[in-house]
């Protein structure tokens, strides 16, 4: 068998070298030799330019069809809605951009195909092309730039709202925790060398403030139309507290505390009402269904967008948003820590 198979490729390598020899011998029978490029040759190029455009933008058009319905559904808090907007306008701008240079570029490879004794004329420098394609860019970069600036600072600018709610976020590998300031509105104080297993966030345990702290696992409830204060900290290694319903994204580093606050604007209810967020769930219902999973309905989650080890993927938290109401009657039910400094 392994001598069979030794001669069959030697036949096809001798059967390839034939039909080498044979292209060689038919080139000599050509009138131009084969880099001569020929006007046929350009305008068959050109064309075929002209029909690569046309499928390159069909192409594009099928993308945006086909995807456009697997998107995230609109944003649930009040700074999401800035930041959807400031998305939406740089796609128009690069799609725009985009469609004028890519249509310009198959177009004029077609139009100004080569013809014998066509003589491309040479431009070593323009002033005014410069200045178009300098100061046009520089213009719609700048308006972006103080646009999405403003809108940063709308966002981060300190909190001077008495009725926020105070939560820290700890990250850990590879699960979060929630912890509520209590009463006082003020998070305990904390301490590393303190971690232990009935102590999972290092509170300091003689620090009175955190008395009335509430440590949460699983998942955390917020209440919507109230401003949410989020101090994040981090056990271990850069991790990200990502909360992409809500277009909010933060890193939570070792050593320091890193701040985000943002005011939800659709409870948890409100948003497996919605359309769009009914038809997305439908899919991924059905994409499980072929796995045998169970179905699930629609949360916010907090996720982890760092790469933080082997079991980064696993590293979610459930969000809740409940009205007011029901935002009172669950946080009343959550136990209180017990310090040191309560005794």
């Amino acid at each position: 068998m392994k001598l069979l198979i030794f001669f069959g490729l030697v036949l096809l390598i001798i059967a390839v070298h034939q039909l080498m020899r044979v292209i060689e011998l038919s080139r000599e029978f050509k009138k131009t030799k084969e880099w001569q490029v020929s006007d046929s040759d350009n305008a068959f190029n050109g064309k075929l330019m002209l029909i690569i455009g046309v499928l390159f933008f069909g192409l594009l058009l099928w993308q945006i069809d086909r995807w456009q319905d697997n998107s995230l559904p609109s944003a649930a808090s009040v700074h999401g809605l800035k930041i959807d907007s400031l998305w939406n306008i740089n796609m128009w701008i690069i799609t725009i951009a985009s469609i004028l240079t890519n249509g310009a570029l198959f177009y004029f490879a077609y139009k100004y195909s080569g013809k014998k004794g066509n003589k491309a004329s040479f431009l070593a420098h323009d002033n005014r092309l410069e200045m178009v394609w300098t100061i046009v860019p520089a213009v719609v970069l700048a308006g972006i730039i103080i646009y999405g600036l403003k809108y940063w600072n709308e966002i981060t600018d300190r909190s001077s709202d008495p009725n926020k709610i105070t939560i820290e976020l700890y990250a850990k590998q590879f699960d979060w925790t929630a912890r509520y300031a209590g009463k006082d509105k003020v998070l305990g104080q904390t301490d590393y060398r303190q971690i232990s297993g009935s102590n999972d966030v290092g509170l300091d345990t003689l620090d009175a403030a955190g008395n009335d702290d509430v440590v949460i696992k699983n998942e955390f409830h917020i209440p919507v139309n109230r401003e949410i204060e989020f101090k994040m900290r981090s056990r271990d290694v850069i991790h990200s507290a990502y909360m992409p319903h809500f277009r909010a994204q933060m890193n939570c580093v070792p050593g320091m505390v890193t701040e985000f606050r943002f005011t939800p604007n659709k409870t948890t209810a409100e948003m497996r009402k919605d359309p769009y967020v009914i038809q997305l769930m439908a899919g991924i219902n059905q994409a499980r269904q072929l796995e045998n999973k169970e179905p699930v309905e629609f949360d916010y989650t907090l996720l982890c967008n760092k790469i933080c080890g082997s079991s980064h993927f696993n590293m979610q938290m459930t969000i809740i948003v409940d009205t007011e109401k029901d935002y009172n009657d669950w946080i009343a039910k959550q136990k209180v820590v017990k310090t040191l400094a309560a005794n």
